[in-house]
């Protein structure tokens, strides 16, 4: 039985034998008053402790009929309390009633066996007085319980500063002044830049400033936190703002931007940390929903390596577009298993099949093909952790190559209908095994695609900020240690893009393919490693250097200070949404490149042989070796 259920049986059950006392009392009290006297061994009180389990019965079931034992303690009203002076009389009533049979019919009319009247009659009253002050009781007791939690775990305390004095700043200074849980707050400035708006109050906060003024008055009035309030600002102006609000080393807090605002009471509730994502200024991705929603409404979706950071995001937002059926297929359990009981949970009329197994196992990958007839494929799985395919090259030709390859055949052999490869930048001149193998997949995709009546695209982006494997979970795992925070090199840059914005991408790439395309993906603006640290480290409520230190490591192997989207060789084409662009695939010779790919799946079980050396004349764009 779960646990919610068992905890709600137990809180009827002392309410039950709460109500059980207050009956009890309540006779008992009113046949003591009515008598003058108080005496254990009289006749009235036998009589009455006898009866008193037919009372207690039929206030029970007077209070249970009125719905009271399934209410919510915690808003207790004036129709409950109505509920209760009902629902108390009408039982006595039946009590009075029962009492009055029982004397005449079964005591043979004997006037000392009768209850007194007014006793029985006031009762009712005395009860329904105690059963209200009772839930009134716990109603208050609750109400404080719940103050207090609040007032210890909030972080929303001391003096507030909020950015912003439009339309959302004075939703929230509204909300704010009126929020019981917030009474050890004290909004002490707002910050705007409007000249018109400076001196001005909104619901009794002043505006003081402008963004130059914020780290002055965050120090002058012992600002604790700012709240970052304009839902409609551009986020590379948001980007700017925060970074100033960073120097303050006050608890950073946000609003989230229009598009991610609920429909109606915006307040404090909708206010969140700051998080890293916010510091990049990038503008929200739009995709052409009704172009993936005609793509992949009612066809079969299967998503290899379904389980991990990019795979998993994959089958969220397909699960929302209305499959016929999504498969996900995954060779690591644990992960399999996570994201299938969070869409079972979110998608609960969702067909879902969850399977076990590994793309470098021919026997199954042909199985599960031929079995479902995927007419869409995601192909997600891959090993992408650079400094490990380096110590491990053979694996990551097993896994990403051959994995790949026995993929393709599969597809082009049941009749899928697409095919998408998710890539990577490091394919570009790679300096890597890793990045070199998913150049080797791409050419794979590309040599298929000439032959196959199945179209096969790959989407090529750069790095997703949380996956996993990035530098995010290793910076916030260093941070919580007490650093250091370990940068490779104070100049390295990268593009990034957050887990969602990519998948969404590559599900409207894939959308608008026409077979052979190597989509690459607007990253926006490339990011320093170390500022990226830097602002984490921010975030986390520290100062860079002073409380966390930062260590730079140098290059691992196979790592660029700067990674590339496009060859020398590839020019990009636009497409219909701005941050899509299409690649010109470059020439190689395919038949060549398949008796390679023949020689290589048998060299690589042999961990003595340089299999980097067959790989650089597969992939002649291979820097192996360089910075």
């Amino acid at each position: 039985m779960k646990k919610s259920v068992m905890k709600k049986r137990m809180v009827i059950a002392c309410q039950m034998i709460c109500d059980a006392f207050i009956v009890t009392v309540s006779y008992f009290a009113t046949l003591f008053l009515r008598i003058g006297e108080i005496d254990f061994n009289a006749e009235y009180f036998h009589r009455m402790l006898a009866l008193l389990p037919v009372a207690i019965l039929l206030y029970w079931v007077g209070l249970a009929f009125a719905k009271l034992y399934v209410i919510l303690v915690r808003y207790f009203g004036n129709i409950d309390i109505l509920k209760i002076v009902f629902a108390s009389f009408i039982s006595g009533i039946c009590f009075y009633a029962v009492t009055s049979f029982i004397s005449i019919y079964l005591s043979d009319g004997d006037r000392t066996a009768y209850l007194p009247v007014t006793a029985l009659i006031v009762a009712p009253f005395f009860a329904s007085v105690l059963f209200i002050l009772e839930r009134i009781s716990v109603r208050m007791a609750m109400i404080s319980s719940a103050k207090k939690k609040s007032k210890n775990d909030s972080i929303m305390s001391g003096n507030i500063m909020i950015i912003g004095a439009g339309a959302g700043a004075s939703l929230l200074v509204q909300d704010m002044n009126n929020n019981q849980h917030l009474a050890d707050a004290k909004i002490v400035a707002l910050i705007d830049d409007d000249p018109s708006k400076q001196g001005m109050y909104i619901k009794g906060a002043k505006v003081r400033g402008t963004r130059d003024d914020i780290v002055r008055l965050a120090t002058k009035l012992d600002v604790k936190t700012i709240i970052f309030a304009i839902p409609d600002c551009p986020s590379e102006e948001k980007a700017k703002i925060l970074k100033i609000c960073q120097q303050t080393g006050c608890t950073l807090k946000t609003m989230p931007a229009v598009h991610q605002l609920p429909s109606s009471d915006i307040g404090v509730k909708v206010v969140r940390d700051v998080q890293i994502e916010d510091l990049l200024g990038r503008d929200p991705i739009k995709i052409n929903i009704e172009a993936v929603m005609n793509y992949v409404s009612d066809k079969v979706v299967m998503v290899t390596g379904g389980g991990g950071s990019i795979g998993s995001e994959l089958c969220r937002q397909l699960a929302a577009h209305n499959p016929r059926q999504l498969i996900i297929f995954d060779m690591y359990e644990n992960n399999a298993y996570d994201i299938q009981n969070e869409l079972k949970t979110t998608y609960p009329e969702l067909n879902l099949v969850t399977l076990i197994g590994s793309v470098r196992d021919s026997h199954r990958i042909e199985a599960v093909f031929e079995k479902y007839r995927p007419q869409i494929v995601y192909h997600a799985a891959a090993h992408k952790h650079v400094p490990l395919m380096e110590e491990s090259p053979n694996e990551a030709v097993k896994n990403n190559v051959i994995g790949t390859l026995k993929t393709v055949r599969a597809a082009d052999k049941y009749g899928t209908e697409r095919f998408v490869l998710i890539s990577t930048d490091k394919a570009v001149n790679p300096t890597s095994v890793m990045g070199a193998t998913k150049r080797m997949c791409e050419m794979i995709v590309q040599t298929y695609n000439n032959r196959s009546k199945t179209e096969f695209v790959a989407v090529r982006f750069g790095n997703v900020l949380g996956s996993n494997g990035s530098v995010i979970p290793l910076f916030k795992k260093q941070i919580a240690e007490g650093g250091p925070v370990t940068v490779t090199d104070k100049n390295i840059i990268r593009y990034f893009m957050t887990i969602p914005e990519a998948v969404s991408l590559v599900i409207q790439a894939g959308a608008t393919a026409k077979g052979g395309e190597i989509f690459v993906l607007d990253m926006g603006k490339p990011v320093k490693i170390v500022e990226l640290a830097e602002n984490l480290i921010r975030l986390s409520g520290y100062i860079p250097y002073v409380d966390i230190d930062i260590k730079f490591t140098g290059l691992r192997p196979g790592e660029k200070l700067y990674e590339e989207l496009l060859m020398s060789e590839e020019g990009l084409t636009d497409t219909d949404n701005s941050l899509i662009f299409i690649g010109k695939p470059i020439e190689f010779d395919e038949e060549e490149f398949l008796k390679d790919l023949d020689y290589i799946s048998k060299i690589m079980y042999d961990d003595n042989v340089d299999i980097r050396a067959t790989i650089k004349k597969i992939v002649p764009t291979c820097m192996f070796g360089k910075k």
